[in-house]
């Protein structure tokens, strides 16, 4: 994996470290937005980890590909934006 492990790896522990958060929130029988904002909170951070790791192999592993005449890398991307869309 090319993408920055760090960065992804700290958007990961905030997001369980949220997700922590939101189960002890329905334990406590907390309010229904309350709970829901903290589930979005936690999708955005899963969405930027995510860009990271996508946007690295696009700049390495795609980039290669392409230089090399081999499809199956874009295959592989639009296949992931197909499922990033639905």
């Amino acid at each position: 994996m090319k993408a920055d492990k760090d960065k992804v790896g700290r958007y990961l522990k905030t997001a369980k470290g949220q997700i922590e958060g939101v189960l002890k929130m329905i334990e406590e029988d907390r309010y229904c937005i309350d709970v829901s904002n903290q589930l979005l909170a936690v999708e955005a951070l899963l969405k930027k980890a995510n860009r990271e790791v996508l946007k690295a192999h696009m700049e390495h592993c795609v980039v290669e590909a392409v230089e090399d005449n081999k499809s199956q890398k874009i295959e592989e991307v639009l296949a992931i934006i197909d499922k990033l869309t639905k």
